[in-house]
């Protein structure tokens, strides 16, 4: 079977995680930092927060931000839930706004127009659909203008970059930015996920929030007549200075966090020319477009998802995915737009103003992509959803 996703991982990877559980410290350790430091460097931002997930890291991000109650979160119907939900645990309300067909990233256009005819927008989180950046200097222009603060949901983009070849991450276009290291992203530390930003401010108001509303800094403190004994810091002293949750990540998965960007470079590699090679043996198919072909060599190519008129032929996706399944080829859909899921559709949101993320996820089908794909098996997924279309075709 050749899954849509899969994690690239080693005998080496293993070797150093287990060097991890043997150490002194399997949590709350150096190791943290260490990975912290690791991912700050490569994408070029001042910090680097690693948590539980990429849903804490939005969850976290959206808390930082402190926004008024009455203000509005616009973001993309084309994401998996957590990109919403971060906005509702914040208790704040999302604002689905429309993508561009051929690449499921939200329209900066649209956002600007947007922005001109809405004065209550608090915060805006493009998400970096499949790997590819949005047009972050036309939606941070947008966003500076109107006073909207910026979370970059790139949970499909480490590796990749903007338009200006700068890495995504840098926060050059953002206020933070939010990466995830489930098992099938660029690289994986099982679960987990961090944040990266270049303000000092919303660094420590995400430390504390990362660990219970906590902070151990004595500049911090706010009851000095606990915390010091004749001037001295109290060893066991910390303040609990608001809410917070346990959205820590471990050693142990910074110890394969560690091991893995190692190889960071040669995944981007191979996922680029995965992704390239589909480009080429479907560059004749008037039945199955690629999407975001021109952006290859910037994108993090997450995933291979293309676009197919079901119209036109006599069976469905669902159908067709069970043919591929069949065949030991396995497909995914990303993603059913937010607005129609139940949570979402009983609070009244619905597709009537997205009719391009609609047009999307009617055709959209995930081809298997990842760093360990041969190219033999992409020639039998390609041969076989062509020999599929082309037999259903509808004369």
């Amino acid at each position: 079977m050749i899954p849509y996703g899969k994690h690239t991982t080693t005998w080496l990877d293993a070797y150093r995680v287990a060097r991890q559980v043997k150490s002194d410290s399997l949590t709350q350790g150096k190791k943290i930092e260490e990975f912290e430091k690791a991912i700050a460097s490569y994408v070029g931002a001042e910090f680097a927060i690693a948590v539980s997930s990429a849903t804490a890291g939005l969850h976290l991000a959206m808390l930082a931000l402190k926004l008024p109650a009455d203000k509005k979160v616009v973001t993309s119907p084309i994401s998996f839930v957590a990109t919403a939900n971060a906005i509702q645990y914040a208790d704040l309300e999302p604002l689905f706004i429309d993508v561009m067909e051929t690449t499921g990233n939200i329209s900066a256009d649209i956002y600007s127009d947007l922005c001109r005819k809405d004065s209550n927008i608090g915060a805006v989180i493009p998400v970096h659909f499949s790997g590819q950046s949005c047009d972050m200097e036309k939606i941070y222009s947008t966003s500076k203008k109107n006073g909207i603060r910026i979370i970059e949901d790139a949970a499909h983009a480490l590796g990749g970059s903007y338009s200006s070849g700068m890495k995504i991450g840098n926060c050059k276009y953002s206020d933070m930015t939010v990466f995830s290291f489930h098992a099938v992203k660029s690289i994986t530390t099982g679960e987990g996920g961090v944040i990266t930003t270049n303000n000092p401010d919303l660094y420590n108001e995400l430390l504390k929030l990362r660990s219970h509303g906590i902070t151990k800094l004595s500049s911090n403190f706010a009851n000095n007549l606990l915390a010091f004994s004749n001037k001295e810091v109290n060893t066991w002293y910390y303040e609990m200075q608001n809410l917070g949750f346990h959205y820590r990540i471990t050693d142990i998965q910074a110890a394969l966090g560690l091991s893995q960007m190692k190889k960071i470079h040669r995944f981007m590699k191979n996922r680029i020319a995965g992704a390239k090679y589909y480009d080429l043996m479907l560059q004749n198919s008037n039945l199955i477009k690629p999407l975001s072909v021109e952006s290859r060599n910037l994108s993090g190519n997450h995933i291979y998802p293309v676009l197919i008129d079901f119209t036109k032929i006599s069976i469905n996706r669902n159908q067709l995915m069970k043919e591929m399944k069949l065949r030991g080829i396995g497909t995914q859909v990303h993603y059913q737009p937010i607005p129609l899921q139940p949570f979402y559709n009983s609070k009244g949101f619905d597709m009537n103003s997205l009719p391009n993320a609609l047009a999307y996820y009617n055709k959209t089908l995930t081809l298997p992509l990842h760093p360990k794909l041969k190219r033999r098996q992409q020639k039998r997924i390609i041969k076989e959803i062509q020999n599929l279309v082309t037999a259903n075709l509808i004369c």
